[in-house]
């Protein structure tokens, strides 16, 4: 972004955030239009010019939280007792999420995120350090038509909070074939990202359901609902940084996952530290699948997702 474009978005953030002027007004004062002023409200927070830190009422159940620990070896889970409204659950997460993360940062070390919902507003809640010097790098390929929740942008902004270097993965997550997907993981720019983000201090990650109406499998066109379904009809249940699983934690066997450019499961288990971030009953299916790959040893989840998940898995 060159210095005009930021000053603009710094001074029509601040006339808002600030002075408390409509949109109407500051479109006045500048000549705009307050389509325009809303466009550059939109874009200044996307670009992290302005950023908003929302502090929920967090609390926590500990006893789920051990049962959790002890049943499946974690090193770590926090479980959120769900807000009423459910809107709030993935902000609410969000910041859990972010507070235990605050705790991990430490200078030089190195952070990979995958894209989706759960890791921007896991971002959002991060509170801005720029001494901290944490390097961020991607997980998995871009997608992006997924703007603010594309694994790019959300690398771009979470390194500018915390003063570290960005690492970008030049690729989309899914490549056309499995001999397409070796040959653009070998390529050099490519292999030393994956290569970084192999050598993360911690992972973020979030769980997919896969349920076809809010699938980003689908919406990306990486797939259709039809082939989608037919995954799910085959024991499919979730997927973590892309990777397609089933309940007992197994890698699925559809080619599906071997044409993924970003972390792999196996990855990810190498990786000291990496969190999951998941709620709602609806993905507690998904989510006890993510546990049984042994990929993650720390998770985020709430309460009600929580009981769900030891009720499947009948402990």
């Amino acid at each position: 972004m060159d210095e005009a474009k930021q000053q603009l978005l710094a001074r029509v953030s601040s006339m808002f955030y600030e002075q408390d002027l409509t949109q109407s007004e500051i479109g006045e004062k500048l000549g705009l239009s307050r389509v325009k002023i809303y466009r550059l409200l939109k874009e200044a927070k996307e670009e992290g010019v302005v950023q908003i830190t929302i502090h929920w009422p967090i609390k926590r159940d500990g006893v789920l939280e051990q049962r959790l620990k002890d049943i499946f070896n974690l090193q770590e889970a926090l479980v959120l007792i769900a807000p009423k409204q459910e809107d709030d659950l993935l902000p609410e997460l969000g910041q859990l999420a972010a507070r235990y993360l605050e705790t991990l940062f430490k200078d030089h070390m190195t952070l990979a995120i995958c894209l989706g919902k759960t890791t921007y507003e896991v971002i959002q809640a991060i509170r801005p350090n720029k001494s901290l010097h944490v390097n961020v790098v991607q997980a998995i390929g871009s997608l992006p038509k997924m703007h603010q929740y594309d694994s790019a942008a959300l690398v771009r902004q979470f390194a500018e909070k915390i003063g570290g270097e960005a690492f970008y993965l030049s690729s989309p997550p899914i490549a056309d074939s499995k001999a397409a997907a070796e040959t653009m993981r070998n390529q050099s720019d490519i292999k030393r990202t994956l290569d970084i983000a192999r050598k993360a201090d911690v992972a973020l990650v979030g769980v997919g359901n896969l349920e076809p109406s809010n699938s980003v499998f689908v919406k990306s066109q990486a797939m259709t609902e039809k082939e989608l379904r037919a995954l799910v009809v085959n024991d499919a249940v979730g997927d973590t940084s892309w990777q397609i699983f089933t309940e007992d934690g197994k890698l699925h066997k559809d080619s599906f996952n071997q044409r993924v450019i970003g972390l792999s499961l196996t990855d990810l288990k190498k990786i000291p530290t990496t969190l999951a971030v998941a709620g709602g009953i609806a993905k507690a299916k998904a989510i006890l699948g993510a546990l049984n790959t042994k990929a993650l040893n720390v998770l985020c989840t709430d309460d009600k997702s929580a009981k769900e998940i030891l009720k499947l898995g009948k402990v």
